[in-house]
Order: C-alpha cells, then sequence, then structure tokens
C-alpha cells in the first residue's frame, strides 16, 4: 500500500494488486445445438508472499489445465531437490 499525495494536505491510499485469471469453456453438442458455457477462475495473489507465487501459479495451473511447469522454465524461482547418491538417502 502507498500514499500519494494530491497536494494542499489531500492524500489517499492506493493498494496494489496482483490478481491472476484463468479462462477455460466447456462445450456441449447436442444434435444441431451447440452450447459454450466460459469459466473463469480468478486469485488475488497479492494475499500471498512472493517466494510462494510461482508454486501456487504451478499448482492452479496443474490442477485446472493439467499441466505445470515446476522448475522446466528459465524464469522459474523453484529450485529442484539436490541431487543424492543411493548411499546419502539417509543424511
Amino acid at each position: 500500500m502507498s500514499e500519494v499525495n494530491l497536494g494542499q494536505g489531500s492524500n489517499y491510499l492506493v493498494k496494489t494488486t496482483k490478481p491472476v485469471a484463468m479462462w477455460d469453456s466447456l462445450t456441449v453438442i447436442n444434435g444441431s445445438k451447440t452450447l459454450v458455457l466460459d469459466v473463469k477462475i480468478e486469485a488475488d495473489f497479492d494475499t500471498i508472499p512472493e517466494e510462494y507465487q510461482e508454486v501456487f501459479l504451478n499448482m492452479m495451473t496443474a490442477r485446472y489445465y493439467g499441466r505445470a511447469s515446476f522448475g522446466d522454465n528459465p524464469f522459474s524461482q523453484c529450485q529442484p531437490a539436490p541431487k543424492r547418491r543411493w548411499w546419502q538417502i539417509w543424511k
């Protein structure tokens, strides 16, 4: 949240938001009739810390789109688990 000074003692507060929206459509064909239902899922990522936003975005795409990119893209902040040898599992 930030405060903007308008001058002469007038101020107003501005809250930043990080909305994320996902769209999909469902189609039913019944003979010669076609019905389409548009689905919109929204989330406000301003309510969670920034270091978890990519994880939540990947969880949303995995749940609603059936795909995710945990650590597979160059902009990912998710770090894969360190690789260990078979004898290091007890550490």
